[in-house]
């Protein structure tokens, strides 16, 4: 695949359960391009968070390694991994996992404070990211003052603060009806054409998962294609 953001070769994950192995990933290989939308698919339990994970540098396979842009996750020191996350990928959660005592242009502003950027360099960046999705208004709004689906724009806002190579999202509107989780559904599509980010999402909603550009299904520890 041209242009690739984000590889991974020969993933392999297991667990040991009552006295067994449980193999979660099973030699699972995967490339995604640059602005490529991809969705992942499966059962309960079939391993799809645990490969977001390690796709993420969040959990380190047993073997195998993730390269992103061209670079080895798994063969940097845990220091250099943390910056390679904060500056090249945005996660999203089912659950927003915004910081309640802070504002949605404050919550959206900290990857970048984290950083090390400047502060107000980082609230412009957070204004820009508030107003393409909606939400200029509600820019001092703690989380509890926020709806469910206006939660959820922030966390994507947060994600996409940074301006990184792939976002990884893992049930992004499995805590929404369907109506809000359409709206959030037509801002990442928008958002995508407008930054050119890679998108990896994980998801039991089928119709999200038909509006990426490829869908794989995970099963028995390896990717197939799926079709709609």
């Amino acid at each position: 695949m041209n242009n690739s953001v984000l590889k991974a070769q020969s993933l392999r994950k297991a667990y040991s359960e009552a006295g067994r192995e449980l193999v979660i990933l099973d030699h699972l290989s995967i490339e995604v391009a640059a602005a490529e939308r991809l969705a992942i698919v499966g059962s309960s339990g079939s391993g799809k968070s645990t490969l977001l994970n390690i796709l993420g540098g969040l959990d380190k396979p047993d073997q195998g390694d993730v390269w992103l842009q061209g670079e080895a996750l798994y063969q940097v020191s845990e220091g250099l991994r943390c910056r390679m996350r904060n500056e090249r990928l945005g996660f999203v959660y089912q659950f927003h996992h915004l910081l309640h005592e802070f504002s949605a242009l404050e919550n959206i502003a900290m990857p970048l404070l984290i950083r090390g950027e400047a502060v107000e360099t980082a609230r412009a960046a957070a204004r820009d990211l508030l107003d393409k999705v909606g939400l200029a208004a509600r820019s001092e709004h703690k989380p509890g003052q926020l709806s469910g689906g206006e939660r959820q724009r922030v966390a994507i806002a947060r994600a996409l603060v940074t301006r990184p190579a792939c976002v990884l999202m893992d049930e992004p509107t499995g805590n929404l009806d369907r109506h809000t989780a359409e709206e959030v559904q037509q801002y990442l599509d928008d958002l995508n054409k407008r930054f050119g980010i890679a998108f990896i999402v994980v998801t039991h909603d089928l119709q999200l998962a038909a509006r990426m550009d490829r869908a794989l299904q995970l099963v028995d520890g390896q990717l197939t294609s799926c079709r709609f």
